[in-house]
């Protein structure tokens, strides 16, 4: 068998930067895929993978991202990263557009890319045994809270996608992984979020003691990868130590309490 080769979507910032950069130094070859090229190409010439540019949201994109990956070899994991959310709104005054922005960058895109590539993994497969689909979803698709809105609509909705295509796919050798991230700070999460006000974006982090950063998911998920064939970690919640949940954030040190009731 060959090198092994792993498609990561989201790739030019944050934790698909860092997917790269940890599949790369595990010595797999990569194919980052991601709308900006220039943030790509930089990325290319920092860790050799290669890349490429395309809008998930078009179906045209996503078909000709597959008709590359046939044309150049079989793919033996995928990693669904590519998402985002907008504002804090609630259901009753959120913004239509940011749902459906919202519902197609994190559920539509991600069905468009796994129909697309199941048939390049299945080859993938065959060679090495297994081949993998790990989707990064959030906690925010495990628990609900006020301001999630349409987030949350959109990680529930990949959640259960993901838990779905499990059960459609058992009794082959693929493996659904879904890695489902706390806290993570990274440059843009938040930024986008809030329509690039970087001071609202910075609060977010205010006195959280080590928040997770790109590198902390991106080792979740190349171990998930990496683990023996016959070994399927379906959910992995990953969080700072500071979260217990999605809205039980510590701010401040973090102290042994000297009296624990």
């Amino acid at each position: 068998m060959g090198v092994l080769r792993v498609v990561v979507t989201g790739a030019s910032s944050g934790i698909g930067a860092a997917t790269v950069r940890a599949f790369r130094a595990a010595g797999w070859d990569v194919v980052g895929v991601a709308r900006r090229e220039d943030r790509l190409r930089e990325l290319a010439e920092e860790t050799g993978a290669s890349v490429f540019t395309a809008d998930l949201t078009r179906q045209e994109d996503v078909d000709a991202l597959r008709d590359h990956l046939e044309a150049t070899g079989p793919v033996h994991a995928l990693v669904n990263n590519a998402g985002g959310a907008k504002g804090l709104d609630s259901v009753e005054h959120g913004s239509i557009e940011d749902w459906i922005w919202m519902l197609d960058v994190n559920v539509i895109a991600l069905k468009r890319v796994t129909s697309a590539l199941l048939p390049v993994l299945r080859r993938g497969a065959v060679e090495r045994g297994v081949a993998d689909i790990v989707n990064v979803t959030s906690v925010a698709g495990h628990e609900p809270y006020v301001g999630g809105a349409g987030y949350n609509a959109a990680k529930f909705a990949a959640h259960a996608l993901t838990a779905v295509l499990r059960l459609e796919l058992n009794g082959e050798p693929l493996r659904v992984v879904e890695v489902a991230p706390g806290m993570v700070r990274t440059d843009e999460f938040a930024l986008v979020r809030f329509g690039g006000d970087r001071e609202r974006a910075d609060k977010v982090y205010d006195d959280v003691p080590e928040p997770l950063v790109a590198d902390d998911v991106a080792a979740v998920i190349a171990d998930a990868v990496l683990k023996p064939r016959h070994v399927d970690l379906d959910l992995i919640v990953v969080r700072p130590v500071a979260q217990a949940a999605a809205t039980r954030l510590a701010r401040g040190p973090l102290e042994v309490r000297k009296d624990p009731e």
